[in-house]
Formats: structure tokens, C-alpha cells, sequence
């Protein structure tokens, strides 16, 4: 009789228990083979409304619309000083005067060539007078009357000369006296009492005289890749750092066509004319422009990641997907607007303010609500595993 094998209660224990593991192991692979890695939960941001602006935005300086270099025509040294920096002057007002001391001497001169010229004149003509009647009874040959003709020709132009040398003095003399070609006001002052100017070669600049301070100009550099959305009309808001809680608005009065070339960076230089009645704003002034390409009130805007997210292998269009009442994913076709590169206008029927869409993954790792996107700081997301109460880009000023 043979005797039947029995297992011992802890080898039964032990192969129990491994059947178990087995199974569990099992069902482990199965109900996770289809979660994709590194991805736990979403994150969302949230659509708001507000007024949209797309901007191009340079530096420039202020200047004055027109300003005229007041200059020297003759040499000498300053006599009297009439204006100082900041004066306001009319047109003809007298700005300095040069040393007229040499000038009358030089007229004088002049005067004295005059009289000389005059009266060896009338002496030749005299002599003509008394030749020609013997000339023409021929007691003098053509040889001996020609020089005495002669004479008096040249002693014409002599005096014409005489005359000239004594208009040039009495020119130089009312040039010693320097006014004011336009009305407004002495923005620079180049010279003192005393000093000696010389117009030699090239005019001297004494006096800078701005025509209308009320009226002021930014020259500003546009780079190439956005002169193509800068028109003359256009309207502009600029500030300047004395007063960095001013904003002051101006438009585009000219752009020029002739390019700037810097490093290999192609500029163009943009004109903005702007108000100035306060009298805030100063020549030689660094103003930060913004140009209005683009204004919109009362429009619905999403972060650009809302668009860019996808389900799948799929592109998404103009879709943004937001969580329906069964807590899944469903697509929005909206139509989309202009975008300054964060935000995207939006419109459709079925999107409001308010709504969650959203924008990507947490990666492992990340901790619930905490931000991941490099939007998240600008825009003010709430991110989780479904809509928070998150708030999205408020209003534009």
C-alpha cells in the first residue's frame, strides 16, 4: 500500500501566496499599461476679457520741431551779450553785437576810396573834354586822344569799385549785429563778452534758437522687421524717465525712407510730433515709444498655450478644450484674432469670460497647483487635476 505525499501547511502558505502575487502583479500591468508617463494631471488657464493692444515699441529723443543755428558772417570779438540760455526772443531781437570799432574804420576808408575815385574821374573827364574837339580837326592823331578815352573808362570801373568796397564795409557793419531769424526761444548759447568769433571758412554757430517749445518732435529708430506697421497718422504713446508716471501721446508725423545701418541691424528713422503745453517735456529728453498697431475694448483673450494644446496625435486647429459636466475633455472651435505673442483674441459662440481651458501637463514631479508654464506668472493660472478658481489677464490699460 502506497503512502500518499502531503504538504506541509507552510509550503501551502508560501505557494498561496505567490499565486497572489502573481495575480496582483497582473492586474497591475494591465490597469496601467495605458497611462502616459509623466503626465498627472492638467494644467488650465483661465479665458478673460478685457481691451487688447498690440504695440511696437522703440526709444528715441525729443527735439524741438524747428530750431535755427545762429551764426556769424564776419570776424571780430564779442562786444555785448543781449540773451541768455532760456530766453524768449522775437524775430529781428538783437542777440549780441561784435566790436564795431574796426568796421567804421573799414567805412570810412571805403568813403575816402569813394571821393578819390570821384575826382580823378572828373579830372579825366575834363581832359577828354578839352582833346576831343582837337581830335576831331585832327590836331591830334587817333595814337594821342586814344589814352585820354582810355583813362576815362578806367576811371569809371575805379569808381564803381570805390563804390562796391564802400557797400561791402557798410554790410560788414550791420552784420556785427546779430538778431534772431525766427521767434522763440535761446535753447544754447555758444559764446561770452570778450570772446573772438571767426567766420573764415565756415559760419560759427553763437545762438540756437528753437522756434516753439510748445510743439515737440521724437526722432526714433523703427528696425526693419516692424516698419512695415508704422503709418503716418498713427497714433503713439510715449513716457520719459523725469516724469516716469506721465503718459504723454503723440503721432506719426514722417518716416523717412533712407536707412540706417548699424551692426548689420537695418533701421528707419520714424518722426512723432507731440503737444507740449505743460512744458514738461525738454529737448535731448529719452523717450520710450509705444506705437499702436492694434486696440480692441471688451474682447475675450486666452494664453497662446491654450492653442497650441492637443489631444493625442492630433493638431487641434482653432480648438480649445475645456472640461464638460462629465469632468472630460471636449474641443471648442473658435475663431481666432490678433496676438502679441502671450495672448490670443478669441471669439465663438460657445466661449466666456471665465472659462477654463487647457494649456498643457504637469510633468512628474510637479507638485498640484504649482506652476510649470512661463505664462503662469504673467497671466495668473490656476493649475490641478480640473478648473480652480484661477484668474486669468485682466484688462489692459
Amino acid at each position: 500500500m502506497k503512502r500518499k505525499s502531503r504538504l506541509s501547511p507552510r509550503k501551502r502558505s508560501v505557494i498561496v501566496f505567490a499565486v497572489f502575487s502573481i495575480l496582483f502583479f497582473g492586474w497591475y500591468v494591465l490597469a496601467h499599461q495605458n497611462v502616459p508617463k509623466q503626465r498627472t494631471a492638467l494644467k488650465y488657464a483661465e479665458v478673460s476679457r478685457g481691451n487688447f493692444e498690440l504695440v511696437v515699441s522703440s526709444t528715441g529723443t525729443l527735439a524741438a520741431v524747428e530750431t535755427v543755428e545762429v551764426g556769424t558772417q564776419v570776424s571780430g570779438t564779442i562786444d555785448k551779450l543781449m540773451v541768455d540760455y532760456n530766453d524768449t526772443v522775437k524775430e529781428g531781437d538783437i542777440l549780441a553785437v561784435l566790436d564795431q570799432s574796426l568796421f567804421k574804420v573799414a567805412i570810412k576808408n571805403a568813403k575816402a576810396g569813394l571821393l578819390r575815385a570821384r575826382a580823378e574821374l572828373k579830372q579825366a573827364e575834363d581832359e577828354y573834354t578839352r582833346n576831343k574837339p582837337l581830335y576831331e580837326k585832327g590836331f591830334l592823331s587817333e595814337q594821342e586822344f586814344l589814352p585820354v578815352e582810355t583813362e576815362v573808362a578806367t576811371l569809371k570801373a575805379s569808381l564803381l569799385s570805390a563804390q562796391a568796397t564802400l557797400e561791402q564795409a557798410e554790410i560788414d557793419l550791420e552784420h556785427t549785429v546779430i538778431s534772431s531769424p525766427i521767434e522763440g526761444t535761446v535753447i544754447d548759447r555758444s559764446v561770452d563778452a570778450g570772446q573772438t568769433v571767426a567766420a573764415s571758412l565756415s559760419t560759427p554757430t553763437l545762438f540756437l534758437v528753437a522756434r516753439d517749445l510748445s510743439h515737440m518732435q521724437i526722432e526714433t529708430n523703427v528696425d526693419e522687421t516692424d516698419i512695415g506697421r508704422i503709418q503716418k497718422g498713427q497714433q503713439v504713446r510715449f513716457s520719459v524717465q523725469s516724469y516716469a508716471e506721465e503718459t504723454f501721446t503723440g503721432t506719426v508725423r514722417q518716416i523717412r525712407l533712407q536707412p540706417e545701418t548699424v551692426d548689420n541691424v537695418v533701421t528707419y528713422t520714424v518722426i512723432v510730433e507731440a503737444a507740449n503745453e505743460a512744458g514738461l517735456l525738454l529737448p535731448g529728453m529719452t523717450a520710450t515709444v509705444d506705437f499702436i498697431v492694434h486696440d480692441a475694448e471688451d474682447v475675450l483673450f486666452v494664453p497662446v498655450a491654450a492653442l497650441q494644446f492637443k489631444m493625442g496625435n492630433k493638431e487641434n486647429g482653432n480648438q480649445l478644450f475645456c472640461l464638460d459636466n462629465e469632468g472630460k475633455l471636449e474641443g471648442m472651435q473658435v475663431e481666432i484674432g490678433r496676438s502679441d505673442g502671450l495672448v490670443t483674441v478669441v471669439t465663438g459662440k460657445d466661449i466666456v469670460d471665465g472659462m477654463q481651458v487647457a494649456i498643457g501637463f504637469e510633468k512628474s514631479g510637479e507638485k498640484a497647483g504649482e506652476e510649470g508654464f512661463s505664462l503662469s506668472s504673467l497671466l495668473g493660472k490656476t493649475m490641478g487635476q480640473g478648473p480652480g478658481p484661477g484668474q486669468g489677464p485682466g484688462p489692459r490699460p
